[in-house]
């Protein structure tokens, strides 16, 4: 398909252990992985890409956020600025919505 993965490991996954955080599960005594008692998992995470791209984004944001408060400094920034928590329906709902994107910005992968 053309997708790249990551591999996750888990520690407390049975390839984890047998590679050596079977200790941390108490069961540093089992060796094979027939005994072992997974207590994590094993998977592949799709590949976001290069982190410069992600951080690029971070800078966009900050930019913005900075402008929006009228602020230009990390000072005026911690003054000015006011964080609130937002609930993951709060979230979608800030986004776009009811409508068929076509081309969308990485911001506005949910």
């Amino acid at each position: 398909s053309g997708k790249k993965y990551k591999a996750y490991r888990g520690m407390g996954s049975i390839a984890a252990m047998q590679k050596g955080s079977a200790e941390r599960y108490v069961q540093s005594r089992e060796t094979s992985g027939r005994k072992l008692i997974a207590e994590g998992v094993e998977g592949l995470v799709a590949n976001k890409g290069a982190v410069a791209d992600y951080l690029d984004q971070v800078a966009g944001s900050l930019k913005s956020s900075f402008y929006y408060i009228g602020g230009r400094t990390l000072n005026d920034f911690q003054k000015k600025a006011t964080f609130i928590r937002i609930t993951p329906a709060s979230m979608a709902e800030s986004h776009p919505h009811s409508i068929t994107i076509v081309d969308a910005g990485k911001n506005y992968q949910i």
